[in-house]
C-alpha cells in the first residue's frame, strides 16, 4: 500500500480478552503458560511410528448446528482414518472466514497425506482414529477432561506420535 511505512498487525491477545469478555466472563481471559512443556524425543524413529491426528473442529451432521450450538455440546470425539470425513463443522471456530474457508478438509485434517507418508516409509501407520478435542476457554476443562481423553484414546491406538492442527 502506498504511503505505509509499518507493518500493522493483530493484537490476539488482545482480541481474545476482548471476546472472552464479550462473552459474559467477569474475569479477563489469562493465557496458559506452562514452563515445563510435556514434550518429549521420538522413542523410535519417525519411519517406524504411529501417528494420530487431533483436529479442534467438530464432527458434521446433517441439520446442525442448531442457532449456532452443536447438539450434545463439545466433547472429545473420533472418527476413522480408513474413511475421512467430507466434512467437518468448523463455523465456531476462530479463522479468517474472509480470506479463506475450510471446504477442503484435508487442509486441516491431512489423513490422505499422511497415509502417502506410510506408502513411502517416511512414517511407520496412520492410528485408525483422528480425534477431535473442543476449543475450550475453560483450561481446568481442558487440562482435567479433555487431554486426559485424548492421552487414553492415543494410548489405545498405540500412537507414537500426535499431530495437532488447530484451527
Amino acid at each position: 500500500m502506498p504511503g505505509v511505512t509499518h507493518r500493522s498487525f493483530v493484537s490476539y491477545i488482545d482480541r481474545t480478552r476482548e471476546y472472552y469478555a464479550a462473552q459474559g466472563y467477569e474475569k479477563p481471559y489469562v493465557w496458559a503458560r506452562h514452563t515445563e512443556a510435556p514434550f518429549a524425543p521420538l522413542a523410535k524413529p519417525l519411519a517406524q511410528s504411529r501417528v494420530a491426528l487431533i483436529t479442534t473442529a467438530s464432527p458434521w451432521r446433517e441439520g446442525e448446528p442448531v442457532d449456532g450450538v452443536l447438539r450434545g455440546g463439545k466433547r472429545v470425539w473420533s472418527g476413522p482414518t480408513g474413511a475421512p470425513p467430507e466434512r467437518l463443522y468448523t463455523d465456531d471456530l476462530a479463522w479468517d472466514k474472509e480470506a479463506t474457508h475450510t471446504r477442503d478438509v484435508e487442509s486441516f485434517l491431512p489423513i490422505r497425506r499422511l497415509q502417502e507418508h506410510v506408502a513411502q516409509g517416511r512414517i511407520g501407520s496412520v492410528a485408525p482414529r483422528f480425534l477431535g478435542v473442543p476449543t475450550d476457554y475453560s483450561q481446568r476443562r481442558t487440562l482435567e477432561q479433555d487431554a486426559p481423553e485424548i492421552l487414553a484414546r492415543c494410548r489405545e491406538d498405540g500412537v507414537d506420535v500426535a499431530l495437532l492442527v488447530p484451527l
